[in-house]
């Protein structure tokens, strides 16, 4: 997985418990949560770096925005 991927992961509470293969979502306080408030919070940070990237394209006058939001994520076509 992409360094910047997994780090927006942790930013949405998305963790693993020791000696557990589940993930789980975890709040600021540590309790652990209903998984799909940490689905919706990792895809609204997926999108908002998306949106940069393409703000980046934009300003460099590239045209494959798409490209580069794969290259940014560290995915394949």
């Amino acid at each position: 997985m992409n360094e910047r991927i997994n780090n927006l992961r942790l930013d949405a509470g998305i963790a693993q418990l020791k000696d557990d293969p589940r993930l789980v979502v975890i709040d600021c306080e540590g309790n652990v949560i209903d998984p799909l408030i940490g689905l919706k919070k990792f895809a609204e940070l997926l999108v908002k770096e998306c949106a940069k990237v393409a703000d980046l394209a934009d300003e460099n006058k590239c045209e494959w925005i798409g490209g580069n939001i794969l290259t940014h994520f560290g995915v394949e076509e």
